[in-house]
């Protein structure tokens, strides 16, 4: 359920209905509250008034200020890493770019982006890009900003227009990185960042102006 709600495979401010879902995931109705209430803790998941649940809406002013957040703390990581980051730093990151690339190559589907596989070797890639930087209290916070940014993400790939080179664009963050020019490092990953909102505001204003 959770993996679905982050791919919007169930739709922000859907109505979480027990019946339905005890079809879907074939899961008793004991488990699926368990799995409810820990989905409301991580603010994918909303209580409702009739009393029920929802999948927690989207909005313009979330995003936003998820995305200041997210660049804040990305800019200070990729930096602490750059400063720490050795040989094995560099394999790890680009073996994890190469697993991208290979999942790209393979679906041929423009939303290749959406499949599960692609978004766990995406993260793996963001989290080895900063896992130098020696500061588990950020990379904590950073871990929680970007399980709340996944939704957008899946948004993003829904409704953008313009086709985006992501393995380029992942591969010329990476290699900035590696030769430690950190300031124009953390001016692409902001840009990475910041892409992806420009993309949700341009293109998704019905699903996030239903909110306002």
């Amino acid at each position: 359920m959770r993996a679905d709600i982050l791919a919007c495979e169930l739709r922000p401010g859907a109505p979480l209905k027990f019946e339905s879902l005890k079809d879907s995931y074939g899961a008793s109705f004991t488990t699926l509250r368990e799995a409810l209430t820990a989905l409301v803790a991580e603010g994918l998941v909303s209580v409702d008034s009739q009393p029920g649940f929802r999948v927690a809406p989207v909005s313009r002013a979330d995003l936003v200020d998820l995305t200041e957040a997210r660049v804040l703390i990305e800019r200070e990581l990729l930096k602490l890493a750059m400063r720490n980051g050795g040989d094995e730093w560099q394999v790890t990151t680009a073996a994890a770019l190469h697993r991208m690339s290979l999942l790209q190559q393979r679906h041929a589907s423009p939303k290749f982006s959406l499949l599960p596989e692609y978004k766990a070797a995406h993260a793996a890639f963001h989290e080895a890009l900063i896992a130098p930087c020696a500061s588990p209290i950020l990379f904590g916070i950073r871990a929680n900003l970007y399980a709340r940014a996944e939704r957008y993400r899946s948004l993003s790939a829904i409704y953008r227009k313009v086709k985006r080179n992501k393995i380029e664009e992942h591969q010329l963050i990476m290699q900035v990185a590696f030769s430690r020019k950190v300031e124009k490092a953390q001016d692409l990953i902001e840009k990475h960042i910041r892409d992806t909102t420009t993309n949700l505001l341009q293109h998704a204003k019905d699903v996030l102006d239903k909110a306002q």
